[in-house]
């Protein structure tokens, strides 16, 4: 089966190919290998915890344990007095006699005054040696200052600017949480402040339910206050939107050159992980040019990714991935799911993938001028069924569809039917996907280099890349 540049079933690509559903408001669809990691937002609502169950009855002395009820709390046993003993007798007070009516005897006894001098000694040690013992059974250990130790200085902690905690008190301030409202229920998502005058970027999976009739998009801010949002554009194709607010003054982030960014970089993520505003979770870079599609077979996002190992969870979508230097290098909008898990249930598993903030950039850019993005294309059908080294050309045409787009820039190269694309710019291609998302972290009129094989010949052609619009 052939496809355009890009495989029939994302969903079903190979084990080297990260194939991923967005996680945000979509639920993927049932039966998928990988579900979607793009549509970061839960369910909109409050976060529910764990019901914990009624206390023990008076007296009860049993513990519940996780086996049972792993959510329900622990629950002491019930100590409300020493049931079947008498109430010990007050300090200070004398015990009465042993039988009622009995009378008490007390003999006089002469004691020479050194005996009686040792007696009160021992006297005394006892007493010390009681009140301490009665003070710890009868529950008088008050003193009347605990003398507790205390900070020394003025309690005043530095962190350097690049901490964590120097990071998140500069970026936090322009992390939005962004609640939408669409005909499928509520979600919630992230985004970043772009410009000072309002606009703002999120992911198209995010605004998407909000943008169709009877939807509504509201923006939470950092410090509590809310606007309602217009979408200004939006591509699914590059899973980006911009949103608008009336607003001025705001405090934009730096969108930084995510091709500085090196494997083992230490990042940051930020956003509402399950409706969480504000949340702060630290990583590395885990891997470069990551191929992920992320969506359905009829909207899908290839993404050339950045790996992360920063926690991200549904709710992170369109929230930013920053560097120790505060700046933004990705646009955090997937994650990815064990094999056979059929919806986003488990949470972050430490493979969490952005959007390059150069990507981010250009597409941004053309939505906030034009309110659409294009893609670059070379101009062939790539089929999805080929087994073997690199990636082939189709070789027929599918309908409407030809192999080899006529006067493409393919074509212009010299690429024909059945010819294999065996690396793109010095780095090797073995699945359609991974040619795809290196394709489209270009821009329309850039050149690139394919190695292409034509039968047993190999060469390097050169192809100026054409423009397509985006959805």
């Amino acid at each position: 089966m052939t496809t355009p540049e890009q495989p029939s079933n994302p969903f079903a690509a190979p084990s080297s190919h990260v194939s991923v559903p967005h996680v945000g408001p979509s639920m993927p669809p049932t039966g998928q290998s990988v579900p979607p990691a793009g549509a970061f937002g839960p369910p909109a609502g409050p976060v529910i915890a764990p019901a914990v169950g009624p206390g023990p009855a008076p007296g009860d002395r049993s513990v519940p344990g996780p086996a049972s009820d792993p959510y329900r709390a622990y629950v002491a046993p019930s100590v409300a007095g020493w049931e079947g003993f008498p109430p010990p007798t007050p300090l200070g007070t004398s015990p009465g006699p042993a039988f009622p009516g009995a009378s008490v005897h007390r003999p006089r006894v002469r004691l020479s005054w050194g005996l009686m001098a040792a007696l009160v000694a021992i006297a005394l040690a006892s007493g010390l040696v009681g009140g301490a013992l009665g003070g710890r059974l009868f529950g008088s250990d008050r003193l009347a200052d605990a003398g507790l130790p205390v900070a020394v200085g003025n309690g005043v902690v530095e962190r350097a600017p690049d901490s964590v905690a120097g990071i998140a008190a500069r970026v936090l301030p322009s992390v939005v949480s962004i609640q939408v409202q669409s005909a499928s229920g509520q979600a919630t998502g992230s985004g970043l402040v772009l410009r000072a005058d309002g606009y703002i970027l999120t992911n198209n999976h995010v605004v998407a339910g909000g943008d169709a009739a009877g939807g509504s998009i509201e923006v939470l801010f950092a410090d509590g206050s809310e606007e309602t949002a217009t979408v200004v554009g939006k591509t699914a194709d590059y899973d980006l939107a911009v949103v608008k607010v009336a607003r001025t003054g705001l405090v934009p982030l730096v969108l930084g050159d995510s091709d500085k960014v090196l494997v083992g970089d230490p990042v940051v993520a930020i956003g509402a992980p399950l409706g969480l505003e504000g949340t702060v979770t630290t990583g590395i870079v885990s891997a470069l040019n990551r191929p992920v599609s992320a969506g359905d077979a009829s909207d899908t996002a290839f993404i050339n990714a950045i790996q992360t190992d920063a926690a991200i969870n549904p709710g992170n979508s369109g929230g930013p991935l920053v560097d120790s230097a505060g700046e933004v290098v990705g646009i955090n909008s997937a994650i990815a799911q064990p094999p056979g898990t059929a919806s986003v249930v488990g949470g972050s598993i430490g493979l969490g993938f952005a959007i390059p903030s150069n990507q981010a950039r250009r597409t941004a850019t053309q939505l906030i001028e034009t309110g659409h993005a294009t893609y670059p294309i070379i101009g062939v059908l790539l089929d999805q069924g080929y087994v073997g080294e690199g990636v082939q050309v189709a070789t027929n045409d599918q309908g409407s569809a030809q192999a080899v787009t006529p006067d493409g820039p393919a074509a212009r190269a010299g690429i024909r039917r059945g010819d294999v694309i065996l690396a793109i710019d010095g780095r090797p291609v073995t699945e359609p996907d991974e040619l795809i998302v290196a394709i489209r972290a270009k821009t329309p009129g850039d050149a690139v280099v394919l190695h292409v094989r034509s039968g047993s010949d190999e060469r390097d052609v050169r192809v100026v890349l054409d423009e397509s619009s985006a959805g």
